[in-house]
């Protein structure tokens, strides 16, 4: 193993990013004690930045004939963090979804969830950060090149689809403090009917039986 400062690794762009990753994922381990509105506002503004800084890093080749990364992030912390979002986000965590293959084979709007893809991303983040800290400069390059390929194949697309989602909350002219929730996330059963998701799934589909009754 070797340290070798102008490798790639210690370039200005990954700097950059591993300081901003650090961010994103203290965001999220400290969801429960954000209000709900703080909580959504300093996501509005993270992940652009999260997104941006991961669009400029550096490609590398790979420079282990094993390439098998160690992966840090447990079922149990994604869990968590899949947990506290759903709590803090309540009723406005799902969201409709359009950008997946599976959307142009359906006939019926398809939902998603705040907190699944914030897990998702704060996996991948999370574990490249704790194979940078080792500081060896192989390890780090591989996680790196995995790294960019999550990013460019998995959560870049989840990253935008959740800005999305956030921008909607934050300015649908709702109060959404959750003291003003009328429904606890954490049950089972959970009546939805006012829920934002279920909201745009009525609109969705009064829109396609107006559309049908126009042909």
């Amino acid at each position: 193993m070797q340290t070798d400062f102008e490798h790639p690794v210690y370039s200005k762009n990954v700097v950059e990013f591993v300081t901003v990753a650090k961010e994103f994922c203290v965001w999220l381990e400290s969801t429960l004690s954000l209000p709900r509105r703080d909580f959504v506002d300093t996501g509005r503004k993270m992940l652009p930045l999260l997104y941006l800084k991961a669009s400029v890093l550096p490609k590398t080749e790979t420079m282990l004939e094993d390439d098998f990364l160690e992966k840090f992030v447990n079922e149990d912390e994604y869990q968590q963090i899949l947990n506290a979002v759903l709590v803090k986000m309540g009723p406005y965590n799902d969201y409709l979804e359009v950008f997946t293959a599976d959307m142009q084979r359906s006939v019926e709007p398809l939902t998603a969830t705040i907190s699944e893809n914030l897990a998702d991303i704060y996996q991948d983040v999370k574990d490249f950060l704790m194979s940078y800290r080792t500081a060896v400069t192989e390890i780090m390059n591989e996680a790196l090149i995995e790294l960019i390929h999550s990013f460019e194949e998995y959560w870049g697309q989840k990253l935008v689809n959740v800005l999305r989602a956030l921008h909607e909350v934050a300015f649908n002219g709702e109060n959404i403090d959750e003291e003003n929730d009328e429904t606890d996330p954490t049950e089972d059963r959970r009546n939805t009917d006012d829920w934002l998701i279920s909201k745009m799934q009525k609109n969705w589909q009064d829109d396609h039986e107006e559309d049908r009754n126009n042909i």
